[in-house]
């Protein structure tokens, strides 16, 4: 028992007999059967119809079927094409289908190829539109259209990262922890050329110098106590795609050398090797260290410092984007009540004044952590105040004009405070809180007058 077609053809064919005449042997097949007599109005159905498979004259009155391939296939990638030769002109369907069509017929062809060869054009062109779905899901999920906000400085930055996604330039990403950095490294990834292969990440502050070593450019059996077997460093399992190096600043001076000579030859040695490795990595690093202040302290080369960042991207606080705060927190309400299971539609007036009055020291990832503590402790389908935890207890969330100003230097002032007071008064523990350095701290406490 044989199966009905589906799918959309369009001829374009300015002889109407032979157009009649395929458009019925086609139709009684299945499918549906858009036609045009020119390029003009062919490319008018295309752009206003879902078309999967073109059959189209090689010689039309307004246009050569041939440079209309290359016109159709730039505007719709996902449509295929099959080209009508007339006798003695089958050299031009060859040139068409190196032009992006799938295949050629001579004209006046019996049905049994025809019929054959659109079936084949539109499996190719369903699966060639799933794909291009497929990549536009992933796109939406890991590209630049997740990052959530609309104050200057975010977009600002959006626009930075998307200019230079495109690129193989080696991009350093600053901002404070919790800034969304692995977001705008993946994001970059996503949109540049390299997307269809490996994004690896790595945090250099998670492991100890001789394991980020191996984990980085991988190990010899018999390197070390332990190394039984050959290992793929991460660069190897990066290679034609990208590697993410997070919270850089914190990388050994050793290995600072040795990433530089990657930066420079995309070669290194692996640990217990005599031979290079050969690797082809693009590299995105993020920090929330002053590197400047690193290289001033000697714990950071300045050569590498200048290799990382040839293009850098500054993502902002979330102290410094408050108007911000209300669609983050609006996003993280919908995720969570679906992860949890639990209506919840929003929160109440008073509660995001809180969360803007907040001075966020672990920026948008806190306030990721608050809101879903809220929605899992909330039995009603509003957040309110008394769901968020014990800091908010002094915002004076009823003294906050939504549509004032903040004065940053006075709240970065009251941190640092704070911070001091929880440390006793120890400056180098407060700075590692803080995610400065000690000089900057010094710095700060000089310019506030909290030097005692």
């Amino acid at each position: 028992m044989s199966t009905t077609a589906t799918g959309k053809l369009l001829i374009i064919d300015d002889e109407e007999r032979l157009r009649q005449l395929l458009a019925r042997v086609l139709q009684l097949e299945g499918y549906t059967i858009l036609q045009a007599p020119t390029a003009k109005e062919g490319l008018r159905q295309l752009d206003n119809a879902a078309v999967d498979v073109v059959i189209c004259d090689v010689k039309l009155p307004d246009a050569n079927g041939i440079e209309l391939t290359k016109t159709i296939k730039t505007a719709h990638p996902a449509v295929e094409i099959i080209m009508l030769t007339a006798y003695g002109t089958i050299n031009d369907g060859v040139t068409a289908m190196k032009n992006g069509a799938f295949d050629y017929i001579t004209k006046g062809d019996d049905n049994d190829k025809i019929i054959p060869l659109v079936s084949k054009a539109m499996d190719k062109a369903t699966l060639q539109r799933r794909v291009f779905e497929l990549e536009n899901k992933l796109s939406k999920k890991f590209g630049f259209e997740r990052i959530i906000g609309t104050s200057p400085s975010i977009t600002n930055a959006i626009k930075l990262a998307q200019r230079v996604a495109a690129t193989d330039t080696t991009v350093l990403l600053l901002g404070e922890t919790g800034t969304g950095k692995e977001i705008f490294a993946e994001a970059i990834h996503h949109t540049s050329l390299r997307n269809t292969k490996p994004f690896v990440a790595i945090n250099c502050s998670a492991f100890s110098k001789d394991l980020l070593e191996s984990e980085l450019f991988g190990h010899k059996a018999g390197a070390f106590t332990g190394a039984i077997k050959d290992k793929k460093g991460l660069f190897e399992e990066a290679n034609g795609g990208t590697i993410f190096l997070d919270e850089i600043g914190e990388m050994d001076a050793d290995l600072q050398a040795k990433l530089l000579r990657v930066l420079e030859s995309q070669q290194f040695i692996k640990i217990g090797d005599t031979k290079t490795t050969q690797v082809n990595v693009r590299i995105l690093a993020a920090t929330n260290r002053d590197l400047q202040a690193e290289i001033t302290e000697g714990r950071f080369r300045s050569d590498l410092f200048y290799r990382l960042s040839v293009f850098q991207v500054v993502l902002p606080s979330l102290r410094d984007r408050r108007n911000d705060i209300g669609l983050l927190a609006t996003s993280f309400v919908k995720l969570f009540s679906v992860k949890v299971g639990k209506q919840v539609n929003g929160f109440s007036t008073e509660f995001l004044k809180k969360l803007e009055a907040y001075n966020w020291p672990g920026n948008i990832r806190e306030l990721k952590n608050v809101i879903e503590r809220a929605v899992i402790l909330s039995d009603d389908k509003e957040l309110d105040t008394g769901l968020l935890p014990y800091e908010f207890e002094k915002v004076p969330a009823a003294n906050i004009n939504p549509n004032s100003t903040f004065d940053l230097s006075i709240m970065e002032q009251q941190h640092i405070k704070r911070v001091l007071a929880h440390t006793q008064g120890n400056r180098a523990e407060a700075a590692r809180l803080l995610n400065i350095g000690v000089a900057t701290l010094y710095r700060k406490l000089k310019e506030y007058g909290l030097e005692s």
